[in-house]
């Protein structure tokens, strides 16, 4: 049985502000949940209607229509984890790393959050104005790959400024970065979904690359951003 104020506060971690205030975050499918479960993250609670056999002074079995109340999911799974918000670690510069100016979609981040556990990349840095981590529908796309990245978020101009490194942009009229010498470490940026990198942070570029549109229409106005991601991650770790 769940009683009004773990109601309260599970429903309340839908919001950021919530989620930064208890320092808490939601986790929803089995296969997600076993992950985290089996990383250095610490849970708070799990509510399910079928035990994990863990501490049952964390595991609570609950029915499905309790469980219905308390998931952000149209379709609820079997059972709803909550866990402690890890502290980000220190930025690493000896290889690449991804920067994130704006990136607003939830499904984009929880993307480019697998897409840098995919091919090895240990540093993923935002700025403030993209999405949150620990926002329900990031967890859900990254499949567990949250637990892989350290993720920060910075002021993104400060943070480029402080590094001596080459700072690469994703940009639509760029180097081919087909034919591009690309580092072994170095800044990727990848901006926002409407209105690509910002002036701001454009002016701290140092190589703008692009990949080549190959259709003989020339039409597509341009790619989704974590697919693009894919592409030049692709590229980057393919020279090592």
């Amino acid at each position: 049985m769940l009683s009004k104020s773990q109601i309260k506060l599970i429903t309340s971690l839908k919001q950021k502000k919530y989620r930064q205030q208890h320092g808490l975050f939601v986790v929803e499918g089995i296969k997600t949940i076993k992950e985290l479960l089996a990383s250095s993250l610490t849970l708070h609670a799990l509510y399910t209607t079928e035990s994990f056999n863990i501490d049952a002074k964390l595991e609570t079995i609950i029915s499905a229509a309790d469980l219905k109340r308390i998931s952000f999911l149209t379709t609820p799974n079997t059972a709803l984890a909550v866990f402690e918000m890890p502290k980000s670690q220190s930025v690493k510069t000896d290889k690449l790393i991804v920067a994130l100016d704006s990136v607003r979609d939830p499904g984009n981040l929880g993307t480019i959050i697998r897409l840098c556990d995919w091919f090895g990349i240990q540093d993923l840095v935002c700025n403030n104005e993209t999405v949150d981590c620990f926002n329900p529908k990031v967890i859900q796309a990254t499949m567990g790959s949250i637990t892989r990245v350290n993720i920060s978020y910075v002021n993104l101009e400060a943070f480029i400024r402080s590094v001596n490194i080459p700072v690469y942009g994703a940009f639509m009229e760029g180097d081919n970065v087909y034919s591009s010498d690309l580092p072994e470490n170095g800044v990727l940026v990848m901006g926002n979904e409407a209105n690509g990198i910002s002036k701001d942070i454009e002016n701290l570029v140092t190589d703008k690359i692009s990949i080549p549109r190959f259709g003989d229409l020339q039409a597509t106005e341009s790619l989704n951003v974590a697919t693009a991601t894919a592409i030049l991650l692709s590229e980057f770790k393919r020279r090592f």
